[in-house]
């Protein structure tokens, strides 16, 4: 199962939670980007519905997939404070 981390951080003038090298959007306390954080961490784990995916790889080759709605990663909060 893979895993999603968001990390909170200072960021542009505020604080925001980083997910994979992305920024959320800034928020004025450490205690509202955490608050959001948790949220989005939630939000992450909630089942979805089961859909054919189509992708293309770096090598121009198109893959057809079935992407399982329950099939949802483990989230963790990580905080420093």
């Amino acid at each position: 199962m893979a895993e999603v981390t968001y990390e909170i951080v200072e960021h542009d003038g505020g604080w925001a939670y980083k997910v994979g090298g992305v920024f959320s959007e800034p928020y004025p306390t450490h205690a509202a980007a955490l608050k959001a954080a948790i949220a989005a961490a939630a939000e992450q784990g909630v089942p979805g519905e089961t859909e054919q995916i189509e992708f293309e790889d770096e090598e121009g080759k198109w893959h057809t997939e079935t992407a399982r709605g329950s099939d949802r990663p483990a989230t963790v909060v990580k905080d420093k404070e």
